[in-house]
């Protein structure tokens, strides 16, 4: 079958590799309707192996590189593993990905994304950008009969936004600044609003994104250094270093600021800036199936948040390197979500081959 797989910092390839073997106990085969490039990916081409396993395989999976890529993935069940009653053939479902140890401390009491083993489909093991995929049954979430296919794709990027709204602790009437347009910020400026925010702003240098914000619902949308005023909840949702103070300076006294977008880049903020106002720095990682990936669904189903704008193209597979992950290299600026569609029967696939930096 074709996949996109990762084999090392800018070398990534469109491979014909076997179809996964039938599933274990526990698990699934799902046969991919839809799966979402990740800004997660493009980071593992430009600057990996930060969480793909290169030198030693992992130790919850046993997987080591080349790893197929894609973790924002809906499938339809074409093979079910022993031992997994609540799914038959046939079912939609989406993929939260997260997979625990379910021993340690943080899978004990729930925090699945904070397990000392933690790993993800499509970094640790194999991932959505493929025709199939493997993965653990208790990392699933139906999809209601009737949705859009591509819900369960869309929901992992949304589930992202639940959650850091949640580490905030949004209540009906405050007042939001979100910090970067893309898809999960364009996500977490509708789920405030669906969850009762009185204004959201958003702040973003791209004006067609600052637009499309607006179409979605945004209070108002400015570029970085605009006077905004101050929130009672501020999402970092962008990465870029110097969004970490001006993020800061948006939170009122009492407030709350989470951080989502990642950095590795050390930033200087004055310790007195969040002791005088009593500002809480909040982290957000991923989601939790239960909770954020389950609320997401039902978000998208109601039709509470919407995709369209969000997601810039569909394409298919065998494009998944060239008008995929390229493109997001190349021309960050003209897209937000690009999903990845397996081949038709009748589609033409291109020669397989490689592509290195």
């Amino acid at each position: 079958m074709l996949a996109l797989r990762w084999h090392g910092r800018g070398d990534v390839r469109l491979d014909d590799i076997p179809a996964p073997e039938p599933p274990p106990s526990g698990w699934l085969q799902l046969e991919v309707i839809a799966c979402g490039i990740c800004g997660t990916d493009v980071e593992e081409y430009l600057h990996g192996p930060t969480f793909i396993p290169h030198a030693e395989p992992n130790r919850l999976t046993g997987a080591v590189a080349p790893i197929v890529l894609g973790h924002e993935i809906a499938g339809r069940v074409v093979a079910v593993g022993l031992g997994t009653p609540d799914f038959a053939i046939g079912d939609v479902v989406g993929v939260d990905g997260l997979m625990g140890c379910g021993r340690c401390s943080s899978c004990s009491r729930g925090a699945v994304n904070l397990c000392d083993s933690l790993a993800a489909v499509g970094l640790m093991s194999d991932g959505g950008l493929a025709e199939r995929v493997n993965v653990r049954a208790d990392t699933c979430v139906k999809i209601p009969a009737g949705a859009a296919a591509d819900t369960g794709a869309l929901a992992e990027t949304l589930a992202v936004a639940v959650r850091a709204l949640r580490r905030g602790r949004l209540a009906e009437g405050e007042r939001v600044v979100i910090f970067g347009a893309g898809a999960v910020g364009l996500f977490a400026l509708q789920a405030a609003r669906a969850m009762g925010a009185s204004q959201v702003a958003v702040v973003e240098p791209h004006a067609h994104r600052r637009a499309l914000a607006l179409e979605l619902g945004a209070s108002a949308a400015w570029p970085p250094g605009a006077e905004v005023g101050e929130a009672d909840v501020v999402v970092e949702c962008s990465g870029v270093p110097d969004a970490f103070a001006a993020a800061l300076s948006f939170t009122r006294r009492g407030g709350r600021l989470v951080l989502v977008g990642v950095s590795t880049v050390p930033v200087a903020v004055s310790p007195m800036d969040i002791v005088a106002g009593e500002r809480e720095v909040i982290g957000s990682l991923s989601h939790l199936r239960k909770s954020d990936f389950a609320a997401a669904v039902e978000l998208l189903v109601s039709g509470a948040v919407r995709t369209d704008g969000i997601v810039s193209s569909r394409i298919p597979l065998a494009h998944a390197l060239d008008d995929g992950l390229l493109a997001l290299v190349r021309e960050p600026e003209r897209h937000v979500k690009i999903l990845v569609v397996p081949p038709t029967s009748d589609e033409a696939v291109p020669e397989r081959r490689a592509f290195q930096a």
